[in-house]
């Protein structure tokens, strides 16, 4: 068997260069733990759909036609993230896409134990992504302490995600806030309530969430000067509500991450950014939700 993981030789002509040659994308990460934790956060269905680009690899997960998780690994965390020119999808591009589930590459991950469950149990696995374009399978190579396991996993033909637009939307609020102080203010609502409502006021400035359940109306508003918030920026007042099942799905990467960023349009979509802290550069999570359309007084 060759060992996909071994470091090629000095003249560049050993078994892997050979082995890669079949490949559209090859990457590798020296430690597993990032990829499976960030994946995680986005993990409330079971499809999800890869895009890989010079750039890096946008994971995208979407529910209800309505919510949309985003995950952004940029290629300078990966060692090694080479895409073969002309072998992308469309004819001339280096770009592929596809579906895959999502559950089975973060099992694969964690195939050795204890990976993105906060601390690792042992030493963290290397990994080694091979993908041979449309129609193959995607090949995760997971190696620790000399041993390798080989997983491929079958592709699918990529779904179109939700258009959210917006980079072109009129954006009327943003806030950018400290993540751990951001979960405590989450902590204090009513998870029982089926709503939760943003509330953003130009003057003062400030952000108010609210919920409202059986056990009555709970509510935490945080001012501009909060030390919690490094920006903050509003033009006119906001006020919608979302399903709250579905926005526990934007908040899940609060503990990931290191700051987030609160952003609210004129047709009151919400999006939420996490930046998440790596030691070879910053990942980011996105996440985006329609609001609800029977709010009064909208």
């Amino acid at each position: 068997m060759v060992d996909l993981l071994n470091v090629d030789n000095a003249e560049g002509g050993g078994p892997s260069d050979l082995v890669d040659q079949q490949f559209a994308f090859v990457a590798r990460l020296e430690n597993v733990k990032i990829l499976s934790q960030l994946l995680k956060t986005i993990n409330f269905r079971e499809q999800s759909t890869w895009f890989i680009s010079a750039n890096g690899i946008k994971v995208t997960v979407e529910d209800a036609k309505c919510v949309q998780s985003n995950a952004f690994i940029k290629s300078d965390i990966f060692s090694e993230f080479e895409l073969k020119p002309g072998r992308g999808d469309a004819e001339g591009s280096d770009d592929l896409s596809f579906s895959i589930n999502l559950n089975v590459i973060i099992e694969c991950l964690n195939m050795f134990g204890g990976v993105g469950a906060g601390e690792s149990l042992g030493a963290n696995p290397c990994l080694k992504i091979c993908y041979a374009g449309y129609g193959h399978p995607f090949i995760l190579l997971l190696e620790e302490q000399g041993v390798i396991n080989d997983s491929q996993i079958k592709t699918r033909e990529p779904e179109d995600p939700l258009d959210f637009n917006f980079a072109n939307a009129k954006i009327i609020s943003k806030i950018i806030l400290n993540s751990d102080s951001f979960k405590e203010v989450f902590s204090e609502l009513d998870t029982s309530s089926d709503y939760i409502e943003f509330i953003v006021t130009p003057d003062p400035r400030s952000l108010t969430i609210l919920t409202s359940g059986p056990a009555g109306e709970c509510s935490v508003s945080v001012p501009e000067t909060s030390d919690m918030v490094e920006l903050f920026t509003c033009e006119a007042p906001s006020h919608a509500k979302y399903r709250l099942s579905l926005m526990r799905h934007g908040i899940k990467p609060l503990t990931l991450s290191e700051k987030v960023s609160v952003r609210m349009d004129d047709r009151e979509f919400l999006c939420l950014q996490y930046m998440v802290r790596t030691d070879q550069g910053p990942a980011f999570l996105e996440y985006y939700c329609a609001p609800e359309e029977d709010l009064p007084d909208r």
